[in-house]
């Protein structure tokens, strides 16, 4: 008679959204610098900076080094339930696929299942994500120093508000989903294959130590902005333009298209990249351990 498979137990939800939250801490702190680079680069004329270290020289001359974690508030406050939420739902994603198949043999998902829950997780998500780099974007294009117009993200959520009420602030949810949804599908489906690589014969996620799984969340990081460069460009510019620039995502592409080329679609890459791997490494480190440290209380 063939051995039972050794499956490690559901995760509650709970856990999923509080290990998330700590995911989302780890990777904000990590990647925010690189995050910054990457906007100011694909929202600036061409030629106006050489790369990310020339993003870097060039703010830490107009604003020191805090100038590198400018805007890190709203992604701090947003991307923390952003993460909390998004591995909540792709935990409720991999339930829905466990109703889906009650005669399966193993808890194991395969490719196509962890695609789905990974993509089902970027539905929820929208909702915070969307806002929340809206205001991050405009906080991160604004001019430096004297010519500065917002102090805050307050400041900023306040004004969008009053331009155009919440369909201001919530301008490119579409994009977002357009850039998560696929974007989220490579990075769970990475990241849980990576890992199930690793795990031992007969162990469980558990066994595995923090240098896999950081190597498994920095190529989940590098996984998703694989794919995810485009229609991030595409929201970057739409939600940093003055109202009325653009009619929608469609209207973005076109004009990026006629006067910039295709090759604009993946201004920022480098960045993108540079962040990938360190920010997703920590954030999934955080998850894991955090989650470990619950199982242990309760």
């Amino acid at each position: 008679m063939p051995s039972k498979e050794k499956v490690a137990p559901q995760t509650s939800a709970t856990k999923s959204f509080l290990s998330g939250g700590f995911g989302g801490v780890a990777t904000v702190f990590v990647g925010h610098p690189f995050d910054l680079a990457k906007v100011r680069i694909q929202t600036t004329p061409d030629g106006t900076y050489k790369g990310t270290l020339d993003v870097f020289k060039q703010t830490m001359k107009v604003d020191g080094f805090s100038g590198l974690y400018r805007g890190m508030a709203t992604p701090l406050l947003g991307v923390t339930p952003v993460f909390a939420i998004s591995f909540w739902a792709f935990d409720v994603g991999k339930k829905i696929v466990y109703a889906a198949t009650p005669s399966r043999t193993s808890k194991d998902l395969n490719v196509p299942e962890l695609a789905f829950a990974g993509f089902f997780s970027a539905l929820p998500t929208a909702l915070v994500t969307s806002p929340s780099e809206r205001i991050k974007v405009v906080l991160q294009t604004q001019s430096s120093g004297a010519t500065k117009q917002y102090d805050g993200p307050v400041a900023v959520a306040r004004v969008l508000y009053q331009e155009g009420g919440l369909p201001s602030i919530f301008r490119g949810t579409g994009a977002t989903l357009l850039r998560d949804g696929p974007g989220y599908a490579a990075y769970f489906g990475a990241y849980e294959l990576i890992k199930r690589a690793f795990i031992p014969h007969g162990g469980t996620a558990a066994d595995l130590n923090p240098l896999t799984i950081m190597f498994a969340g920095g190529m989940a990081g590098v996984a998703m902005w694989s794919i995810a460069i485009p229609p991030d460009v595409l929201k970057s510019r739409l939600q940093s333009a003055p109202a009325g620039t653009y009619k929608g995502t469609a209207d973005v592409l076109r004009i990026l298209l006629k006067n910039e080329g295709p090759q604009a679609l993946f201004k920022g890459l480098g960045p993108a990249m540079l962040r990938a791997f360190p920010a997703n490494a920590a954030g999934f480190l955080g998850v894991e351990y955090s989650l470990r440290a619950m199982n242990k209380l309760w």
